[in-house]
């Protein structure tokens, strides 16, 4: 079975990640979407410590799907780099865990 990942991404607000968890959930990319609350990023940007507001989402996935989603976000996210990164999932609910498989294609 294919390992299973969590991918952390950002967007400039909550519409944006609802449309694009929605999207991505709807193309069978990833089989679920966690989008949290606001939170503040404070990050280095073209020479300049940048002060922002955004939302932080959690998709789940399989690993092999990472490079797939990555480029379906950029084609509807609007920054100029967005954050995606993977963390491997290393266990859980066995009946989940096969949800998640089930999920994606």
């Amino acid at each position: 079975m294919e390992e299973l990942t969590l991918l952390y991404v950002t967007c400039a607000n909550g519409q944006e990640a609802r449309t694009i968890a929605r999207t991505l959930v709807e193309d069978k990319l990833v089989a679920c979407a966690n989008i949290l609350g606001p939170s503040t990023a404070i990050y280095r940007w073209e020479g300049d410590v940048q002060e922002d507001e955004e939302v932080a989402m959690i998709l789940k996935t399989r690993r092999d799907m990472t490079v797939h989603v990555a480029a379906r976000i950029k084609t509807m996210h609007s920054y100029d780099t967005p954050c995606v990164v993977g963390l491997p999932i290393q266990g859980g609910n066995p009946d989940f865990l096969a949800w998640l498989h089930r999920e994606v294609d």
